[in-house]
């Protein structure tokens, strides 16, 4: 039997509440057939109405077929999940927190003809002054490399400098890095000189009509007033909103990449 020579990775932006859940429901298992994909990335901070995750809509995500969640600075919303973050290594917070905070900033996925590592990092412009992303990406690669295939990073980070920079750091050490947390699925996806697959953000699973996911009537009259009124997710249909990426497993490589968009009327 021939050994499986390339990796299709399916990469989704970040779950915003029912709407974006109802989306993966029904979207999900359609994308993974058509574009063949042998593993599944989603990011899952915002899924539980917008801030955090819990353990059932999780456990909902894995029978779907996703084999890892990724995350960001919501994840830390419910502190009953830091439980969960602790004892399933699908879940992963950002690696670069400190070194005493619970759970797991990267995960190494064994899918039988491969292993794939996955690394989970915030930014910290104009985000929480963590440890920094880029000595952690290379701490933790150093550390993986020679067990993995294929390495993906998602870069949960505000600023597209930032992104950037992190994605040619890691190029000819990662296989893909893309970027989470603006909720906007930018045009800029591309091979990186070295090999490296990049998009600066995959977007958002979440209401197509809305203000990042939230209600565009609450998010005006915050622009309007400047008060502070807490944003709601907009129940309305959805998008799906991330990238296809093929790797060479023999070089680690990407292949190719290309940007996914579904919309559902639901």
């Amino acid at each position: 039997m021939a050994t499986q020579r390339t990796l299709t990775a399916l990469l989704l932006g970040d779950v915003c509440g029912q709407p974006g859940c109802r989306a993966l429901f029904i979207g999900l298992p359609q994308l993974i057939k058509r574009y063949r994909a042998d593993i599944v990335i989603v990011n899952g901070e915002n899924a539980d109405n917008g801030f955090g995750l819990t353990e059932e809509i999780s456990r909902q995500f894995f029978s779907l077929g996703v084999n890892v969640i990724t995350s960001g600075n919501h994840i830390w919303q419910r502190e009953e999940f830091i439980e969960t973050l602790d004892k399933d290594e699908r879940i992963l917070r950002p690696a670069n927190y400190p070194s005493r905070v619970r759970g797991h900033g990267y995960t190494i996925v064994d899918l039988k003809f491969a292993k794939v590592g996955v690394i989970n990092l915030q930014g910290r412009l104009q985000m929480t002054a963590i440890d920094c992303p880029f000595n952690s990406a290379k701490s933790i690669v150093d550390k993986i490399k020679k067990q993995c295939d294929a390495l993906i990073i998602d870069f949960h980070a505000e600023v597209p400098q930032e992104k950037e920079a992190l994605g040619l750091f890691m190029d000819g050490k990662a296989s893909v890095v893309v970027g989470t947390h603006t909720h906007v699925q930018t045009m800029d996806e591309r091979i990186l000189p070295k090999g490296c697959g990049y998009i600066t953000d995959l977007g958002m699973c979440g209401p197509f009509d809305s203000v990042i996911g939230s209600d565009p009537m609450i998010a005006i009259k915050r622009q309007l007033t400047q008060i502070p009124f807490k944003n709601e997710i907009l129940d309305a249909p959805a998008t799906l909103q991330g990238v296809v990426a093929k790797i060479d497993l023999s070089t680690k490589k990407c292949l190719s990449i290309e940007r996914v968009k579904e919309n559902f009327h639901l």
